[in-house]
């Protein structure tokens, strides 16, 4: 069971408005404040906030060498305006959760929507290069303030089944927006409405994000933790630093040619991360809210679906990014064929994600478990395919794989946030939800950052070929990490 939710008053959401009865908010309770629930509409209104964040991770992919050519940027700048989101966007998240838990997570995501919109247009109308690395940083800070609220709202204005159906859509909008981001971001340049070219990636968030401002004043339940919690200065200090430290030399590092402060950064990780676990032990022994409370991380369900997270989410951002390349590079196919080719593995995640509720009814932790084992076999299919003929190698031949490894990462990434966030108090949603959130953008980030460093270095001396067979193998151990990992989880999932 969860906490009580503690939600701000607010006359214009206890009055009585059209639509469902799950879309209004129930009668004020005995202590003034609204027992507020997330009706469908305001769960398609927060999953809007979701999906325009992680498609615009992606979807500049396929854009960065028109960009490249319009703004004569050069590769290490493309590579900042690719990592300069990440960045942002990973070490504000849990800052942005806690935010959320203080002010209020429906007041946060307007904030939110309203600042990517404002960002992203910036980003549209960028004159240079260094103003779009600039825009970029600031739109990933506009979405680590979005997505938390998002995960936030929905612990905790849902319970038991609803709850669960949630989360695993929300789990399917995380995957599905990834092979949309690469597919739509092709489509956008090719077509070059109006003469916007690379342009239109940006431009296009600009009217949905609004949108969602608009119904989430309607549809959304303000909610917040009962007592506002003092932000935690040194924990956010160092926490950035030490995200900091190792995400800017894997993803600028190679392009910069290995400098001394890539590896001087890399270095100081390990000390900062260490010294930002001191400093937020001993702030919950005071009394005080440490930015992530150590005891949070102590309720198993978190720990262990953290632990899952990692190689799920590393493995999947570096596949996205290894594979476009390979079809790019190896088999010279434009950004919208490139993006067409990863059409069957979003049609296997999504299918899987469509059944993946009904399946977890029944079989709990199983299906993570199932689904690493589908997901090992696509990633050896793939693997065979190229190996076999890589001189024929297609989209065609490549469907069988892409589809097994589609439907494998659904049945894992489809539970994994009930998993995580199940026994999570609503009081605690926020800063849950921005850790969960945190590890996910930090995984993405430097999965592609290791395995696309090592099939870019690699590719020169063993070919195009055996380099991404070695990475899918890398993969592969991943799956059975994740294989060994879910038989830790409890057989019922919450």
């Amino acid at each position: 069971m969860t906490q009580p939710l503690a939600v701000a008053p607010s006359s214009s959401r206890t009055a009585a408005t059209p639509g469902t009865a799950a879309d209004r908010t129930a009668a004020p309770g005995p202590a003034g404040s609204a027992a507020a629930t997330l009706g469908t509409a305001g769960l398609v209104t927060v999953l809007l906030g979701a999906f325009l964040p992680m498609l615009d991770f992606f979807i500049v992919n396929v854009a960065l060498p028109t960009i490249d050519h319009d703004l004569a940027a050069g590769p290490a700048v493309l590579e900042l305006v690719a990592a300069g989101y990440g960045i942002a966007f990973a070490v504000l998240l849990v800052l942005g959760g806690r935010l959320g838990d203080t002010y209020g997570r429906r007041r946060l995501f307007v904030v939110g929507a309203a600042a990517f919109a404002l960002t992203s247009l910036a980003c549209g109308l960028a004159p240079g290069a260094w103003s779009l690395v600039a825009a970029r940083a600031a739109q990933g800070a506009s979405a680590a303030l979005l997505i938390p609220q998002v995960l936030g709202t929905i612990t905790a204005a849902t319970e038991g089944a609803r709850r669960g159906r949630a989360l695993s859509v929300y789990g399917a909008v995380g995957g599905i927006s990834v092979v949309i981001g690469q597919v739509l971001g092709g489509m956008l340049v090719a077509a070059d409405l109006f003469g916007t070219g690379w342009r239109s990636v940006f431009l296009l968030n600009v009217p949905f994000a609004l949108l969602a401002v608009v119904l989430a004043v309607r549809y959304v339940p303000e909610s917040k933790a009962p007592r506002a919690a003092r932000i935690d200065v040194p924990g956010t200090v160092l926490l950035t630093a030490a995200l900091v430290s190792l995400l800017i030399p894997l993803m600028e590092g190679r392009a910069a040619g290995w400098p001394l402060w890539s590896w001087v950064l890399l270095a100081l990780f390990p000390v900062l991360a260490v010294a930002f676990g001191v400093v937020e032990r001993r702030a919950e022994r005071r009394g005080d809210t440490p930015l992530v409370p150590p005891s949070l991380l102590r309720i198993p369900e978190m720990r262990r679906g953290l632990g899952i997270a990692l190689p799920y989410f590393a493995g999947f951002g570096g596949f996205m990014f290894v594979i476009a390349v390979a079809l790019q590079q190896g088999l010279h196919l434009g950004p919208v064929a490139a993006g067409w080719a990863l059409v069957p593995m979003a049609v296997g995640y999504f299918s899987a994600s469509l059944a993946g509720p009904r399946l977890i009814s029944r079989w709990g932790s199983r299906v993570l478990s199932a689904g690493a084992v589908v997901q090992a076999a696509g990633l050896a299919t793939l693997a065979l395919t190229v190996t076999a003929d890589w001189a024929h190698f297609s989209p065609l031949r490549m469907a069988p794989g892409v589809a097994l490894a589609g439907i494998g990462q659904g049945l894992i990434g489809t539970p994994l946030f009930r998993v995580v966030l199940a026994k999570v108090p609503a009081a605690r949603a926020g800063v849950g939800s921005g850790v969960l959130a945190t590890g996910q953008q930090s995984s993405l980030a430097l999965g592609v950052a290791t395995l696309g460093t090592l099939y870019l270095s690699l590719s020169p001396s063993l070919g195009l070929d055996r380099a991404l067979v070695l990475c899918l193998g890398i993969q592969l151990l991943g799956s059975f990490t994740i294989l060994y990992l879910t038989t830790r989880l409890p057989r019922s999932i919450g």
